[in-house]
């Protein structure tokens, strides 16, 4: 039975509840199980048990990050839990530190992941219209994409050794939604990378 890790990173601000990254963990757990899937889920505003955390991530074959986008990353309980959980994994629950040794510093830097063959997913709701990116004409991303934005976090899970699946995005949820389409989306996607 393959096993899934749901995190909800959702952190409520007095513009967003929270509501629509709470329905698509929802919507991800009726998916994940009628496909056979074996189940954890954290909830960021819960507290957590940093080693059994570590134990989730070891125990997921693919971990999904459902995350709002909040100035351009991810939520700072999210940023929270990588710098409690993901630091204390670098002795090698996660990784084997960055890889190099004393004894041999060559090696290539952020090398030492040790959940090889695992995979991940970013699902991500932003603020900002699809328009906003890949198109050079456009004044802030200057033509660059959803996964260039989030290169910083696709190489935290690559320090792992894992493997990315398609990043989801829900776009303009503020000023121009559509959930409804988003959640069609949502279980296309799902059903072509589970």
């Amino acid at each position: 039975m393959p096993k899934a890790l749901i995190i909800n990173a959702h952190s409520p601000s007095a513009f967003s509840s929270g509501r629509l990254n709470s329905s698509l963990v929802e919507k991800a757990n009726d998916l994940l199980q009628q496909k056979g899937y074996e189940l954890r889920n954290v909830n960021l505003l819960e507290d957590w048990d940093t080693e059994e955390q570590l134990d989730n991530h070891q125990w997921a074959d693919v971990t999904l990050l459902q995350s709002p986008v909040n100035w351009m990353g991810v939520s700072w309980r999210f940023k929270q839990y990588m710098d409690d959980v993901y630091s204390a994994g670098m002795a090698g629950q996660l990784c084997d530190g960055d890889g190099r040794t004393r004894s041999d510093p060559g090696k290539q830097y952020g090398s030492g992941g040790t959940l090889t063959g695992k995979k991940y997913m970013l699902s991500l709701t932003f603020n900002a219209p699809r328009d906003a990116f890949d198109d050079e004409d456009q004044y802030l991303f200057q033509g660059k994409g959803v996964d260039d934005l989030f290169f910083p976090m696709h190489m935290n899970f690559r320090f792992f050794d894992m493997e990315p699946l398609e990043t989801f995005v829900c776009y303009d949820v503020l000023k121009n939604p559509d959930v409804e389409n988003d959640f069609v989306r949502f279980e296309e996607h799902i059903a072509k990378h589970f």
